[in-house]
């Protein structure tokens, strides 16, 4: 996802999207130990779009900390 799209969220829809791109990771993990890994560039698709996330919600606590 773009961060455009993650701005146009609330808080604890990035929140609830958070969780499930570690969810994700996790079981990309596990398919990893087991050697089935279709897409192994997904580990870095998921890792930046978790960052992004992790940005945003800073963004948007330190905004209405201003306000």
């Amino acid at each position: 996802m773009k961060a455009e799209e993650f701005r146009d969220m609330t808080e604890a829809e990035i929140e609830q999207k958070l969780i499930a791109l570690k969810e994700q990771l996790f079981k990309l993990r596990a398919e990893v130990t087991t050697g089935r890994v279709e897409r192994p560039n997904r580990f870095r698709k998921l890792r930046k779009d978790i960052a992004r996330c992790y940005t945003i919600l800073g963004e948007k606590e330190t905004d209405a900390a201003l306000r």
